[in-house]
């Protein structure tokens, strides 16, 4: 499973306005769009589904027909968290493409949720909190085998603090955000990969004015 985030210097993924930050370029946004093509799944918190409205397909025509030629859905399947269950039936992430759209929901909100979002999506009680290795255990099953975690920093925190990360791609923008009420890459707390058990960098690849660090953790 891979985790990718793009960040600012001091490490905030956007800034505490309505308007979505760009912290990529043309050049980086194409590389995600590989990574993407090359996934069987693609994972974000029901918060980034709010907050950016994604549709999570792939972009390049000519990857999707080479998904296509391989016997695969033109773009990824898409999965989301949720603890309250509010998601709108009408946000890109269930209205744009065709792919599977899975959503894990806590055991209190999955019903209900259930029934508003009807067939547009298959919801799935991942318990009470949201078990993530429930979680990979049912995609697991549905056929994935490589997974792309693309955020927010609840998603980000829970997996690296559970360490279900493989690999980690970090692309960090040249400039600062400053923000206290801006959302960050992580939240606080303990990690396993301290200083006692690092991760392992596999690549620097500069991109213009951003550069991606790419991390190994097994």
């Amino acid at each position: 499973m891979l985790l990718s985030c793009a960040m600012s210097v001091d490490g905030y993924i956007d800034d505490d306005t309505p308007e979505r930050l760009l912290l990529s370029n043309d050049e980086d946004f194409d590389r995600v769009d590989e990574v993407r093509a090359s996934c069987d799944a693609i994972l974000v918190g029901a918060g980034t589904i709010r907050r950016d409205d994604p549709r999570l397909l792939v972009r390049s025509p000519e990857r999707s027909r080479e998904r296509v030629a391989r016997g695969l859905p033109p773009s990824p399947a898409k999965a989301t968290l949720t603890a309250s269950g509010d998601l709108d039936p009408a946000a890109a992430f269930f209205a744009a493409g065709d792919a599977d759209r899975i959503v894990y929901a806590a055991s209190g909100v999955a019903a209900a949720l259930r029934a508003r979002l009807g067939r547009t999506a298959a919801v799935v009680d991942a318990g009470d909190p949201v078990d993530l290795g429930r979680v990979l255990d049912d995609l697991s099953g549905r056929g994935v085998r490589r997974l792309m975690v693309e955020g927010g920093t609840s998603v980000h925190t829970r997996f690296l603090r559970e360490d279900l990360v493989d690999e980690l791609h970090l692309v960090v923008a040249p400039f600062f955000v400053g923000d206290p009420a801006a959302p960050r890459f992580v939240a606080g707390g303990g990690f396993p990969r301290d200083r006692r058990r690092p991760m392992r960098l596999a690549e620097v690849r500069p991109m213009g004015g951003v550069v991606l660090l790419r991390y190994l953790l097994t």
